[in-house]
């Protein structure tokens, strides 16, 4: 006989599973020269140097810093922070439409995103299907970044779920297996067709 799911509730990351997200996107609009845009995006506007904003570190350290070092790009560095949205170029293709019939199936969704406080203040607006979700844990906010065991549990408590009645949907493997150490169900996201058939196996859909 075949154990039926306790699971009723699902956890989502944000970038790469509901949104895309691709510092390239922005810059690639500034910077002509593809040599000197993959220069930039490995030396100034780093994904390493980004994480630090999802941290928590707020932009007005950062900025003067990075600028100080690369002055020849002050005007990149301020266009991360003034258009950060044009780093999420839309959707990822059949997320939102899932997490439409999970909420139509009255299945509780919520967050956990490393995401910076301040770009998440100027995003957030733009992004109706949030309006699903019970609750989001942003680290920026919090000051703590996923696979850390601590924003895991935070987001438990915070959610008022056990861990055994989660699934947790993340792009990143070193993620999932931060959950996975705190007893929620993983999937590492790939696409959304392999999604929606863990979804079903878990009589979510």
């Amino acid at each position: 006989m075949t154990a039926i799911s306790k699971i009723d509730t699902v956890i989502f990351d944000v970038g790469n599973v509901l949104y895309r997200w691709d510092l390239r996107c922005l810059f690639q609009k500034l910077i002509d020269d593809a040599d000197e845009l993959n220069w930039f995006l490995l030396n100034v506007v780093t994904p390493e140097w980004h994480f630090q904003h999802d941290a928590g570190r707020p932009l007005a350290d950062m900025l003067p810093e990075r600028i100080a070092q690369f002055p020849q790009y002050e005007a990149h560095i301020n266009a991360y922070a003034a258009r950060f949205n044009e780093t999420i170029p839309g959707p990822v293709a059949g997320s939102l439409a899932l997490v439409e019939q999970l909420a139509a199936n009255g299945v509780s969704l919520f967050g956990i995103t490393n995401f910076g406080s301040e770009f998440w203040q100027g995003f957030r607006p733009t992004a109706a299907i949030f309006d699903h979700f019970s609750d989001i844990v942003v680290s920026g906010d919090e000051k703590l970044l996923k696979p850390d065991a601590a924003i895991y549990e935070l987001a438990l408590k915070r959610f008022d779920v056990g861990a055994d009645q989660c699934l947790f949907v993340d792009d990143r493997l070193e993620n999932i297996e931060g959950a996975e150490a705190q007893g929620i169900k993983g999937h590492h996201f790939q696409d959304s067709v392999m999604l929606e058939q863990e979804l079903k196996a878990l009589a979510l859909l």
